[in-house]
């Protein structure tokens, strides 16, 4: 062997006679059987190889891969082997001089063959499946850093190679499972097939380019496919973390992007299955974390909204096709559940990973998609739509909840922009029960920025405010601003879901950790004071019961209303205030302990039905705080003017009431806002008779309107110009005397805190009122 390696040293020329001379004795010997021989021959090739790096190895080279092709083709195993490790010492191998001609076509074949082996004796199988494996990772070292040599991320290479590596990864041997012998513990220690092939694998995916990954993934989607390995997601998940992992972190939102396609591709399969792409999908968004979503964000999340409309139709009609009937899968309610809360899971992985400014589109995205009824979003008619607009509703605000708990934002004003907000609140006045909880909800985890929100999950009177812990910061000027802006339109929509009926106790805890969240978290004087006044008005409503609430809901408003001010009482730290809460407080624990929440919200309520028999002492007055927080140098013309909601058309809109109803609405508004509160005019009675009038009014009012801008355009096309020059200098000089006062008005500092301000209707009024609340001519307003 020495002299032979040293002649063909010193005659590089010769080496590919040698290599055809020693290729045509090792056919022959394997044809007759004498395998002492061709291991002779493949040991000789073997050692000539790693000796020679001459131009002219090539030839040779092709000498030695006919020989390691007839030594796979081979049955019997060993040769099988003895070929796979020539091969591989070959692959080690870094050659001088490209070559133009070779083809690695035969090997990607034959050795993801030997991957598959099935030879009946378990030692020999694994022997075969590790050479196949060792055979595929020769060939893409070979091959994928030379651009010349065939190009191993084709289809039809990458078809072959990577189902033979999952094929591996996913065949746990039997013998694995069982507890090995102390003779199988040497044979224990070797490498396994499985760890091979994740080996090659990560190997294999770490050298993939950006134009590759899609070849690299898409086999591996196809093996899930056809092997159902979707379902318990255990192996899909597993492959997944090894792809992410070993992948270059700037191409995950490419492995991302075809899950994403796999997944539309897939709507009509079985929910298992799509929740098992699903839960592979957050798995892959979380290890990626910045690199997942890519530069289409919000495709992403249209892709997975769509696909939870889907599971909502599937599981509404039954059936994934809502044409066909027959022959169509049985759709089991459940599992589109199960679905339903991967899906909502996975927006809230891939919402994680983003930047903040990018989570506040994505949620403005959701809300957009919510349908609600003071929108232009199209809401089906028909119970069916109904059922379909509520569940579309519910999961849209559970991914929408999903996403804003993870949602760090220190300003208000971003964090909530007004169109949101104003979509959000519409929601929060839905006659659905659920769905108004989660509005809450989602409302809580924007305003809790210190995580305060767990020490006020139970309502309760508690002595000693210090227990809680609570992290409280000086509310900032973006807090403030935001207050200004969207505070009345937040207590007004606090102060209409108190009075819904169908409320139950997470309603009343989610109320009450809004209502204390603010406070720690936004509130500065004004805001606070504003707050004790709803929360009087509250009380109010339970007192007064104008909308026939149950005993429950009554105590429960009750018993809200003291731990509120009993925690606000201790926050203030005005002595006088907090005695006089302490006092009315212990006032209910002797005389009506069911308005206190110790006995309200507890697993069986104790109540009373003598609710309107409470004698004064048990309740919060707001003349007795307005007099003892006053002192204290807050704001008591404000603090006693009792609190009253605005109410809007889109309140009522989102309510879907009658026109009934709306009716009494307005007079009953009307009446609130007159300066005697105490004297209330009774509500107008709807009866037939009065709609049908209403109806005929509208009729003749609209004839009316008609006319007047027809005499107006006759009017400005035919009359002089000295006319209009004169009608329009009227209008003018009106506006100007209308400014003047205005401006008299604002600028004109008030005589004192509590001073009068004549009304437009020129009744004086006992309160101040801010420049923001005023109301002004319909001339003036742009």
């Amino acid at each position: 062997m020495e002299k032979l390696t040293f002649y063909a040293l010193s005659a590089p020329e010769k080496l590919d006679r040698i290599g055809a001379y020693l290729s045509e004795r090792l056919i022959r010997d394997v044809s007759r059987h004498r395998y002492g021989y061709v291991c002779i021959a493949m040991e000789a090739l073997d050692q000539l190889l790693m000796a020679c790096h001459c131009q002219s190895i090539n030839l040779f080279v092709e000498s030695f891969l006919k020989m390691v092709a007839k030594l796979l083709e081979s049955e019997k195993p060993n040769l099988q082997i003895l070929g796979t490790n020539s091969f591989v010492k070959f692959a080690n191998i870094e050659e001088d001089t490209p070559s133009y001609h070779r083809s690695y076509d035969f090997f990607v074949s034959r050795f993801s063959e030997m991957c598959h082996s099935s030879h009946d004796d378990l030692d020999i199988r694994t022997k075969i499946r590790m050479s196949g494996i060792k055979g595929l990772q020769g060939v893409v070292r070979k091959t994928v850093n030379d651009e010349l040599q065939a190009n191993i991320w084709d289809p039809q290479h990458m078809d072959k190679i990577v189902p033979s590596l999952l094929f591996n990864l996913q065949h746990v041997e039997e013998t694995e499972s069982r507890s090995p012998s102390p003779l199988q513990a040497a044979e224990k220690e070797k490498e396994s097939p499985t760890e091979l092939a994740e080996r090659c694998l990560r190997e294999l995916l770490g050298r993939a380019a950006y134009g590759n990954i899609k070849n690299a993934i898409k086999p591996v989607l196809i093996h899930l496919d056809n092997h159902s390995l979707w379902e318990p997601k255990i192996f899909a998940t597993c492959c997944f973390r090894i792809i992410m992992y070993s992948i270059q972190p700037q191409h995950s939102h490419l492995v991302i992007q075809q899950l994403l396609g796999h997944l539309d591709a897939n709507s009509k399969s079985a929910a298992t299955v799509r929740a098992g792409i699903v839960e592979v999908l957050s798995e892959a968004a979380v290890i990626a974390a910045s690199g997942s979503v890519g530069p289409t964000v919000l495709e992403v999340f249209n892709t997975l909204l769509r696909q939870l409309r889907l599971s909502i139709d599937y599981a509404l009609t039954g059936s994934y096709d809502c044409g066909a009937c027959v022959g169509t899968k049985i759709i089991k309610e459940h599992e589109e559940r199960m679905f339903q809360e991967a899906v909502i899971k996975t927006i809230g992985s891939f919402a994680s990973t983003l930047p903040t400014y990018q989570q506040s589109e994505v949620m403005v995205f959701i809300m957009n998609k919510v349908p609600l009824p003071s929108s232009q979003q199209s809401i089906e008619a028909g119970k069916a739509g109904e059922n379909r607009n509520r569940l579309t509703q519910i999961m849209l605000l559970k991914s929408l909840l999903q996403v804003s708990v993870g949602f760090q934002c220190s300003n208000m004003l971003t964090a909530l922009p007004s169109a949101f907000l104003d979509r959000l609140l519409s929601a929060a006045l839905m006659e659905d029960a659920e769905i108004r909880l989660f509005v809450l909800e989602i409302l809580i985890s924007f305003i809790d920025r210190h995580g305060n929100r767990q020490k006020f999950s139970t309502i309760s009177t508690i002595s000693d405010i210090s227990v809680l812990k609570l992290k409280v910061d000086k509310c900032s000027r973006q807090d403030t601003v935001f207050m200004k802006k969207h505070g009345q339109q937040l207590y007004r929509h606090i102060y209409l879901i108190c009075k819904e009926e169908s409320n139950v106790q997470a309603h009343y805890e989610a109320l009450y950790g809004m209502l204390m969240l603010i406070s720690i978290e936004l509130a500065n004087e004004e805001v606070m004071v504003d707050l004790i006044r709803l929360v009087l008005a509250v009380q109010e409503i339970a007192q007064i019961n104008e909308d026939n609430l149950t005993a429950y809901n009554r105590c429960a408003l009750f018993a809200l209303g003291a731990a509120y001010l009993n925690l606000i009482s201790q926050l203030t730290t005005v002595p006088t205030f907090c005695q006089h809460i302490h006092e009315v407080i212990q006032m209910r624990q002797k005389e009506a302990p069911y308005l206190l929440p110790e006995d309200v919200f507890v697993e069986r309520p104790r109540l009373s039905k003598s609710l309107d028999r409470l004698g004064p002492e048990v309740f919060f007055w707001q003349s007795k705080i307005s007099e003892v927080l006053g002192g204290s140098g807050y704001n008591s013309d404000r603090l006693s003017t009792p609190y009253i909601p605005q109410l809007t058309d889109e309140d009522r809109l989102s309510k879907r009431k009658s026109i009934g109803e709306t009716i009494s609405l307005q007079v009953e508004v009307e009446s609130r806002n007159s300066p005697e509160r105490e004297q209330r005019a009774p509500a107008e009675e709807i009866t037939y008779e009065t709609l049908k009038k209403a109806i005929v009014d509208s009729v003749a009012v609209e004839e009316q309107e008609r006319e007047r801008r027809r005499q107006v355009v006759e009017k400005f096309q035919k009359a002089p110009f000295e006319e209009i020059a004169a009608h329009c200098g009227a209008r003018a000089t009106l506006l100007q005397s209308k400014l003047n006062q205005i401006f008299e008005i604002t600028i004109r500092p008030p005589p004192s805190p509590s001073g009068t301000i004549t009304a437009a209707y020129g009744q004086p009024q006992n309160h101040s009122i801010p420049v923001y609340e005023m109301k002004f001519p319909d001339l003036c307003v742009y």
